[in-house]
C-alpha cells in the first residue's frame, strides 16, 4: 500500500466534507443576515451554485492564494465557552446595584478572589452599578458575568485619561493613543498591565505586545527549520524546551531586501519593486509574532494547533520563543457598559471613554456585550484566539466601533452589530468601523450588521483577513499614516457582504488588494474615500457573483471553513 501524507489525508478528508458543506443550510441566521429567504412553496426560484473558488478552496484550503483558511478562529478554535462555577457575587464585596455609590473596587476585589481561588466565574446580578474606575481582568480562568446585556449595566463616569494620564503616541506627534488602546473593561495580563501603565505614566510611550514594552521580554527556545505556509508541523533545532500544551510565539524577522514582507503581501513583481525601507511605522512591527499552542512533540518535528501562517525561511532567523505571561480562558458575559454621554472628541484626541479591551489574551471572549456612549468600542490589541460573540456598540457614535491591532492574529468577532449613532456627529471627529491594521492577520468578521460604519483596513498592511455574511451602510472611512505602508497583504477575503448605500471604497477588492477574493458583493460604485493600489502590475485578484449577495453557497465562509 503507498505511503500517504498527513496533508493527503487531510486534503481527501476535507473535500468530502466540502460537499457536505455546500449542500446548504450552512449559515445561521442573524439580524441583518445576508442569507436569502425561504422560497414560498411551490416557488421555483433557484437553488445558489456553489462558488468555483469555494470549490478550488476545498481542494487545497491550507495553501489557496486568495482565501485564507480561518478554520481554526477564535477561542478554542471556535469551541463553546466554558461555564466556570460561580466562586464570588460582587454583592457579597460591597458593590450596590442601584447606581448610590463607586461599585469598581468590589468588582475588582472579587475578580482578584476569584484569581485567588485559581479561577471561576464573578456574577455581577442585575442592577445598574456605577464604576468610578476601570474593571481590570487579569487573571486567567476568571469570568465576569451578568445578568445578560438588558439586566446587568457597569455606569462608568470617568475615562482613562482620567484614570491613568495622558497617552502620547510612540511616534510622535499630539495624538492620544486612548484613541485605539485601552478598555474601561480590559482584559490585560496583570504583569503585562503593571509595566504597560507604569510606561504611560512616565510618558515612556511602549510597544503594547507580547514581547514588552521594548519587544525585548522574551527568549529563544530553539530554531525552526524552513516550512511552507499550512504546514501543521514543523521541524525544529532543539525540542529541549518544548512541552504539549505550551504557548510559544513563532518569530520571523525581516531580512535587508524585505522579503518577508514582500511575503505578507503575496511575492511577486510588485512587491518585490514596493519602497519598504521608508516605511517606518510598518517596519516598527516586525518582528512578525505569532501566538500558538504546541499539541505535540516528537523528536524534532512539533505540531501546532493551527497551520503556519506564512512560509518559514532560513533567512527570516525563524525561532519559537517565549513571551510574556499570557491571560488564557478569561471572559467577560452578560452585561451592558455604559460611558458618560460626552460628545465625540476630534480624530485621533479621545479621552478613553472606551468598551472592552483584550491585550496579551489568547483563548479568551465575550459574549452578549453591550457598549454605549464609547470612543472605542471592542478592541483587540495583541490579542489572538479570542472570540467576541453577540456583542453590540450603539449611542452616540464611536471612532473605533471595533479595532484589531499590533499584531493580533486568529480572532473570531461573530455576531455583531454597530448601530446607527443617536446624534449627529460632531465637526472634526472620525468613524471607522471594523478596523484591521499593524500586520494582523487570520481574523474573521461573520453575521454583522452594520448601520454605519467601513471595512477599515489602516494600513500597516495586514493580511489573509475575512469578513463574511454582513450587511453594512458604508459610510465610515479608513485611516492610517503613509508610513504604515500598504492598506491590505494577500488573501484578503470579502464574501457575501450586502452594501445598502452602493459605495464601493474598502468593499470590492479586486482592483487595491493583492491576491484578494471578493465573492457574492453587492453591485457598489466608487465615491468619497477612494484609493489606488499600494503596489504595481498584476494583482492576481478574483471576483465571483458580484452584484448578488447570497447568491452563491456557502453563504458564510467561515462556517464553511468550520465545517472542514
Amino acid at each position: 500500500m503507498e505511503n500517504l501524507s498527513r496533508r493527503g489525508l487531510l486534503t481527501g478528508a476535507m473535500a468530502v466534507a466540502a460537499a457536505a458543506a455546500t449542500s446548504g443550510g450552512l449559515a445561521k441566521a442573524a439580524p441583518g443576515s445576508t442569507a436569502p429567504s425561504s422560497a414560498a412553496p411551490g416557488s421555483t426560484a433557484p437553488r445558489p451554485e456553489t462558488a468555483e473558488l469555494w470549490r478550488e478552496f476545498s481542494r487545497t484550503p491550507y495553501t489557496h492564494p486568495q482565501i485564507p483558511y480561518v478554520g481554526r478562529a477564535g477561542h478554542k478554535g471556535g469551541a463553546r465557552f466554558p461555564r466556570r462555577p460561580v466562586v464570588a457575587n460582587v454583592l457579597k464585596y460591597g458593590a450596590t446595584r442601584d447606581g448610590s455609590q463607586d461599585s469598581a473596587p468590589a468588582i475588582n476585589e472579587a475578580i482578584a478572589a476569584a484569581g485567588r481561588a485559581g479561577g471561576g466565574t464573578v456574577l455581577v446580578p442585575a442592577g445598574t452599578y456605577r464604576i468610578d474606575g476601570l474593571i481590570h481582568l487579569a487573571y486567567s480562568n476568571v469570568v465576569l458575568r451578568g445578568a445578560g446585556s438588558t439586566r446587568t449595566t457597569l455606569r462608568a463616569t470617568k475615562n482613562l485619561t482620567e484614570l491613568i494620564g495622558p497617552y502620547g503616541s510612540r511616534y510622535g506627534g499630539d495624538k492620544s493613543s486612548w484613541s485605539w488602546a485601552g478598555g474601561l473593561i480590559w482584559l490585560c495580563p496583570k504583569g503585562r498591565w503593571d509595566s504597560l501603565t507604569r510606561a504611560i505614566e512616565a510618558k515612556a510611550w511602549p510597544f503594547e505586545g507580547w514581547t514588552g514594552n521594548k519587544r525585548d521580554e522574551w527568549d529563544t527556545l530553539t530554531g525552526v527549520e524552513a516550512g511552507r505556509r499550512g504546514d501543521r508541523s514543523v521541524t525544529v533545532t532543539d525540542p529541549a524546551r518544548l512541552t504539549p500544551g505550551d504557548l510559544v510565539l513563532l518569530r520571523l524577522a525581516d531580512d535587508a531586501d524585505h522579503t518577508l514582507l514582500a511575503h505578507m503581501a503575496g511575492g511577486g513583481p510588485g512587491p518585490e519593486a514596493y519602497t519598504w525601507d521608508d516605511k517606518t511605522k510598518l517596519t516598527s512591527y516586525v518582528p512578525y509574532e505569532w501566538p500558538v499552542r504546541i499539541t505535540r512533540v516528537e523528536g524534532r518535528e512539533v505540531t501546532l494547533e493551527r497551520p503556519l501562517p506564512l512560509d518559514v525561511r532560513p533567512e527570516w532567523d525563524p525561532r519559537l520563543t517565549t513571551h510574556v505571561a499570557p491571560l488564557t480562558g478569561a471572559g467577560v458575559e452578560g452585561l451592558t457598559l455604559e460611558a458618560v454621554e460626552t460628545p465625540q472628541s476630534p480624530h485621533l484626541l479621545d479621552k478613553g471613554h472606551n468598551g472592552v479591551t483584550f491585550q496579551c489574551a489568547y483563548d479568551c471572549w465575550a459574549d452578549d456585550i453591550t457598549v454605549r456612549h464609547v470612543d472605542n468600542g471592542f478592541g483587540l490589541v495583541a490579542a489572538s484566539a479570542c472570540t467576541l460573540r453577540r456583542t453590540r456598540v450603539e449611542g452616540r457614535g464611536s471612532h473605533h466601533p471595533y479595532f484589531c491591532r499590533e499584531g493580533s492574529h486568529d480572532n473570531l468577532v461573530e455576531d455583531f452589530t454597530i448601530a446607527a449613532r443617536t446624534v449627529p456627529a460632531p465637526a472634526g471627529t472620525q468613524l471607522h468601523g471594523i478596523n484591521v491594521e499593524g500586520l494582523s492577520s487570520y481574523n474573521v468578521w461573520s453575521r454583522g450588521h452594520m448601520e454605519m460604519g467601513t471595512f477599515d483596513t489602516h494600513r500597516g498592511m495586514p493580511f489573509a483577513n475575512v469578513r463574511t455574511q454582513i450587511t453594512v451602510t458604508n459610510d465610515g472611512r479608513h485611516g492610517g499614516d503613509a508610513s504604515a505602508g500598504p492598506l491590505y497583504g494577500a488573501r484578503f477575503t470579502h464574501w457575501n457582504v450586502t452594501v445598502t448605500n452602493e459605495r464601493a471604497g474598502l468593499i470590492k477588492l479586486d482592483e487595491i488588494a493583492p491576491y484578494s477574493a471578493t465573492v457574492a458583493i453587492s453591485t457598489v460604485r466608487e465615491f468619497d474615500q477612494t484609493d489606488v493600489p499600494d503596489f504595481t502590475g498584476a494583482l492576481h485578484s478574483r471576483t465571483e457573483a458580484y452584484g448578488s449577495p447570497g447568491g452563491v453557497r456557502p453563504l458564510n465562509l467561515y462556517e464553511a471553513q468550520r465545517g472542514l
